[in-house]
């Protein structure tokens, strides 16, 4: 609370000068317009009210995210104008991506450091598979690859041992990003670590989304870990009044030497790894990889830190060249053959949103069954559908969700598809001893993707998000069995549980309508 008391102080200031600032302009110019500012403002208002209402009904973009807008427009014409100008329009984070523009990354680079396996090889045994792997690759820059070793964590405690220990082996450099971070047996351990690295010369930085850790971390706590020698930035600061404050970073990545990165669910907070308990027990899950594949989060990384630090990484081709080199000797000479991954990241300034077409795709492309971890369940109309087609057509469709939840009026909401999800024959089942921050989705045993990505809208369009594909690799049955134990200690939703009264449907349509914001 006292962080984030001390922002609000911070942002204050600034906040009360520009809407000073904003009120003599408007003074002034009603006093040259002789007092017809307001009148010629509701007209402007109006005019770009309908312009914005056709122009939503034109866009490619989800349905419930239009037809919010509409509605708001709709009925404030002068006041929604505004508000879609304000938040609406995705141009509004124009001022972010120039900045991501200027990092001096270049996903080609992957291309000529990395061994991409082409799409050709996976299409001569599963044509629709390689289609959608090949599409996934060049709308997000990231290549396909051989896998290497991966390693499965059921829950955030198991990760955090290995964690430590891999940390303490790093020799030139640690990479870690995380939404949130918060101090704790977690985080506080991986500190002393950090800084005993440093001192040796290890090249350590750090970043966390600013909005994210609003009430956990700051610039107190960043000074801290300048002093042990870390570097620590935030990730779009959260300052002054600005439009792009939706577009946070979710993503969870830790990268050592370039031999070893960590992603999945887990936060750096001790409720991550049931040291304190919440909400139940925590049910999250991550994995470690080797192999090609952790360049591509140490380049995730690098983009994102060349943005908002002016302390730039140095990317060297050559000296990348030849230690890909090596790690492609070592896979070759140990005999692995553990399938494919493509690491990849979504952000919301594409005009493809990569994990809602993948979820859609893996649902088209299911024979047998689909399941999936999420703790939260607001899908867009693309989606859902995707969801509904998929169980009618005969396929094993479940989800497991939280039985205890974070945050009451999203679960409420999540709740709200049940009915029609369950009517179609998606069975979804709800974690009993606690909260589910899982995310993941595993497919007739032989695709599975883990990573950072919810099913709710600002998962799938507007945060920036990491997922790693997995194709025929030992992390898919891993990922089955996990489930299986999980939903073991679920309990099974049925129609009985989701009859409602009149009040409750027109409650829960509300909610629908209003997801994008929430």
């Amino acid at each position: 609370m006292k962080k984030i008391l001390g922002r609000i102080l911070i942002v204050l200031p600034s906040i009360a000068l520009q809407l000073t600032w904003y009120y003599f302009t408007i003074f002034f110019l009603d006093q040259i317009l002789n007092g017809y500012l307001g009148d010629i403002i509701s007209v402007a208002c109006t005019i770009l009210a309908v312009f914005f209402v056709t122009s939503l009904v034109s866009k490619r973009d989800e349905s419930s995210y239009k037809i919010l807008w509409i509605m708001v427009i709709v009925a404030m014409p002068i006041l929604g104008a505004v508000l879609y100008l304000l938040l609406g329009n995705k141009r509004t984070g124009k001022h972010l991506k120039r900045a991501l523009e200027r990092s001096d990354f270049n996903n080609s680079m992957l291309c000529d450091v990395l061994d991409p396996v082409p799409a050709e090889e996976i299409k001569k045994e599963d044509l629709r598979m390689g289609q959608t792997l090949e599409h996934i690759s060049k709308s997000t820059g990231f290549p396909i690859l051989k896998n290497d070793t991966t390693r499965y964590y059921p829950f955030g405690e198991d990760m955090f041992t290995d964690m430590c220990e891999d940390l303490k082996t790093a020799k030139k450099y640690i990479f870690v990003e995380y939404f949130i971070i918060q101090s704790g047996k977690f985080w506080d351990t991986l500190t002393d670590i950090l800084a005993e690295r440093a001192a040796d010369g290890v090249d350590v930085r750090v970043m966390y989304d600013d909005l994210g850790s609003i009430g956990t971390y700051s610039v107190t706590d960043i000074a801290n870990l300048s002093k042990k020698g870390i570097k620590c930035i935030p990730f779009n600061p959260f300052f002054f009044i600005r439009t792009q404050l939706n577009n946070r970073d979710h993503r969870k990545i830790m990268v050592i030497d370039g031999k070893i990165a960590y992603s999945g669910g887990v936060n750096l907070a001790d409720e991550y790894i049931n040291e304190i308990s919440k909400y139940g027990r925590w049910k999250d899950i991550g994995f470690r990889i080797t192999g090609e594949a952790v360049m591509s989060y140490a380049y995730m990384f690098t983009e994102f830190w060349n943005t908002f630090s002016k302390d730039k990484i140095e990317v060297n081709i050559d000296a990348l060249r030849i230690e890909e080199k090596k790690i492609e000797a070592a896979i070759e000479k140990s005999g692995i053959d553990n399938g494919y991954i493509i690491p990849y990241y979504d952000s919301p300034m594409r005009d493809e949103h990569t994990s809602n077409e993948f979820f859609s795709e893996v649902l088209s492309m299911a024979t047998d069954y689909v399941w999936f971890y999420t703790p939260y369940l607001i899908l867009g109309d693309a989606l859902f559908d995707s969801f509904i087609r998929a169980a009618k057509r005969g396929v094993d469709v479940r989800i497991i969700m939280p039985g205890i939840p974070d945050k009451k009026m999203v679960f409420r909401l999540s709740r709200s598809y049940y009915k029609d999800l369950i009517a179609a024959g998606v069975k979804i089942y709800e974690y009993t001893p606690g909260f589910v921050h899982a995310k993941a989705v595993v497919s007739d045993d032989k695709i599975a993707g883990v990573g950072t990505v919810n099913l709710d809208y600002r998962s799938l369009f507007l945060h920036f998000e990491c997922n790693s594909i997995f194709y025929k690799a030992d992390i898919v049955e891993e990922v089955k069995k996990d489930f299986l134990a999980t939903q073991s200690e679920c309990r099974a939703i049925s129609p009985e549980n989701v009859k409602k009264i009149f009040l409750q449907k027109f409650i829960d349509n509300v909610l629908r309508i209003a997801a994008p914001l929430l």
